[in-house]
């Protein structure tokens, strides 16, 4: 499915500023490389996540955890989450990994790993299982969504417009995943957005920024480098272009630093971040394999707030996201 940003964009009220926003897609770790399936996963990093927390907490951030059904079903994480949700120092949302996510009727498949490609019922009853088992479990109804592989289809605004979820932030941009039967995000920008009018559903993208010679004429050259691995590292080594997404995943400090002051130039308001939790621990990720790369990750970290502060981008959670956007 081709994304097009179909709603208007989001206008920022001139006190918010430049801002940035920490998600965490909270999952459990499995083999990257391996077919996909419903059991045989490990939730082992889950207590790395109040380490994280009280990193962040230290630098007056509130986190965003979308989180998957195998983490709720933790205790140690549904007890964290539960924690963090009363004390407000931190916002929960939906994460769906359909292949562990009840009701099992499909196939598990890489096709059926986007959820937007399910049955839009069976895509309907597994989000509304998992934000009941989060419900449940820590006591908050999320309202935020992000689909698992930035998974959504024809039919996800549309649920979770139904189920009263406000914002949706599924869309990785300049992303192409159709080769493997998921979404493409190239003509999509980092810009938010209303989904079906305003005050429905606000889109709130990841960021992701080119840089490079021909990063305000990407067009074809982009459309090429998603598909062929040769020709984006002939691009990024020319510095012709240059995709960076805002990730500690595969990105240096060096990167995102340029990519934040590339943003800014542009006049992007909110700059947003990812990564997967189970990198907080050693040996779950391709991006922190040793303890030294954990260390590392936490450097990346100082590195870049550092930067943040220095450029006069501040800190915001999900309820300042949404207060800003609604002009409440």
């Amino acid at each position: 499915m081709k994304v097009h940003r179909s709603g208007r964009e989001l206008k920022w009220p001139a006190e918010f500023g430049r801002r940035f926003l920490i998600s965490i897609d909270t999952e459990e770790e499995f083999d990257w490389d391996a077919p996909f399936q419903s059991d045989g996963h490990t939730t082992v990093s889950v207590p790395k996540l109040q380490e994280f927390q009280d990193f962040v907490e230290a630098y007056g951030i509130k986190p965003a955890y979308f989180v998957d059904y195998a983490i709720i079903q933790d205790d140690t994480a549904a007890a964290f989450l539960k924690t963090v949700a009363e004390r407000q120092s931190a916002t929960i949302g939906v994460h769906l990994h359909p292949w562990v996510n009840p009701p099992f009727e499909e196939p598990v498949n890489v096709y059926n790993s986007f959820a937007g490609n399910l049955p839009k019922e069976l895509e309907e009853e597994k989000l509304v299982a998992l934000r009941d088992a989060i419900r449940d479990k820590t006591g908050i109804t999320p309202v935020t969504y992000r689909a698992g592989r930035y998974g959504i289809g024809p039919h996800t605004t549309e649920i979770l417009i139904k189920h009263g979820f406000v914002m949706d932030s599924s869309i990785r941009p300049r992303f192409d995943y159709s080769a493997q039967g998921g979404p493409d995000f190239l003509s999509v920008g980092s810009e938010p957005y209303w989904w079906g009018g305003e005050g429905r559903l606000l889109e709130v993208p990841l960021t992701t920024v080119y840089s490079g010679l021909l990063r305000k004429q990407p067009g074809f050259a982009a459309a090429i480098m998603e598909k062929s691995p040769l020709v984006n590292a002939l691009f990024s080594r020319s510095k012709m272009l240059e995709r960076i997404p805002l990730t500690p995943e595969g990105i240096s400090a060096r990167e995102t630093k340029e990519a934040i002051d590339i943003a800014l130039d542009d006049d992007l308001r909110l700059l947003v971040f990812s990564f997967h939790s189970p990198s907080l621990a050693p040996g779950h990720t391709p991006y922190v394999r040793t303890e030294a790369d954990l260390d590392d990750f936490y450097e990346w970290w100082r590195e870049v707030l550092e930067h943040l502060e220095a450029r006069n981008v501040k800190p915001v959670d999900i309820d300042g996201i949404l207060q800003a956007a609604l002009g409440t």
